[in-house]
């Protein structure tokens, strides 16, 4: 993962920094065994692949479902839980491939653009919300992977 370059306007900030955060999940995962990435460490039981099965949820349901217009099933509480058989390369697979559909359809709206399908909370939502909300939402659960890594192996950092 090379260096985050500093871009000047504004939809190249907020995609290189969603990019940056894309990176660095699947860095998480990525030298995992099934064990280390299933390991439950909180109550919720919360797990590394479950992690990167929600972020790849949600990447779908903001970019897919509330921007395309595409009729996805609606299942946050369960897209934390993976299949019991997944496993880290598929998971990584999964979520890259998430990444591309999402910059695919990102690339052909302008930041104003509004999306087809509004969400329950907030409405009909732009490309420009989606982007900002969805650096918020992998930056807060990159925290999560941070912690729940370092609890399974000791590695730290952003690899």
């Amino acid at each position: 993962m090379g260096s985050l370059e500093t871009p000047t306007d504004e939809r190249a900030i907020l995609e290189a920094f969603l990019d940056w955060d894309r990176a660095v999940v699947e860095n998480k995962v990525r030298d995992l065994d099934h064990a280390g990435a299933t390991r439950v460490a909180t109550p919720t039981g919360l797990t590394l692949l479950g992690i990167v099965t929600h972020l790849t949820y949600v990447e779908g349901r903001w970019f897919r479902h509330h921007l395309a217009g595409e009729d996805l099933p609606s299942d946050h509480a369960g897209s934390f839980t993976p299949a019991p058989d997944l496993t880290v390369a598929a998971a990584i697979a999964a979520y890259a491939a998430a990444c591309t559909a999402s910059r695919t359809i990102a690339a052909g709206m302008d930041l104003d653009a509004l999306g087809a399908i509004p969400q329950q909370h907030v409405g009909t939502v732009s490309l420009r919300y989606v982007l900002v909300h969805m650096i918020d939402e992998t930056a807060r659960h990159l925290g999560h992977l941070d912690v729940l890594r370092e609890l399974t192996d000791g590695q730290v950092g952003d690899g």
